[in-house]
């Protein structure tokens, strides 16, 4: 069983920052790409960046310039820092990652619980 816990959100004002943090355990032989989403209500939940276990990096373009991802291979761990956030960050960010558990197994999708990012005006 392969187990992702958040932490980091919260409430912050326009221009401020915050980072991201997932951690995962469990049963695990290895971890692909990792990744960072984010959901509003009513709306499809949406990439935000994403590391590879190489480390090239992929952004949705709102938010490039400001936020970074990252990883810790050996803590089994993916950061997200996000400065000069803007109110239309807010939304529940979620830790995405690919993971094998055994040897010879195909990958499989994990999601933590989410964590709330609000960003006030």
């Amino acid at each position: 069983q392969v187990q992702l816990v958040e932490s980091g959100g919260g409430l912050v004002q326009a221009g401020g920052s915050l980072r991201l943090s997932c951690a995962a355990s469990g049963i695990i032989f290895s971890i692909n790409a990792m990744g960072w989403y984010r959901q509003t209500p009513g709306n499809q939940r949406e990439l935000v960046a994403s590391i590879t276990s190489g480390g090239p990096t992929n952004y949705a373009d709102s938010v490039k310039g400001r936020f970074t991802i990252s990883r810790d291979n050996a803590k089994k761990m993916v950061y997200l820092q996000m400065n000069s956030l803007k109110p239309e960050d807010t939304a529940v960010y979620y830790c995405n990652t690919k993971i094998v558990t055994w040897r010879g197994r195909p990958e499989n999708d994990y999601w933590g619980q989410g964590t709330q990012v609000t960003v006030s005006s």
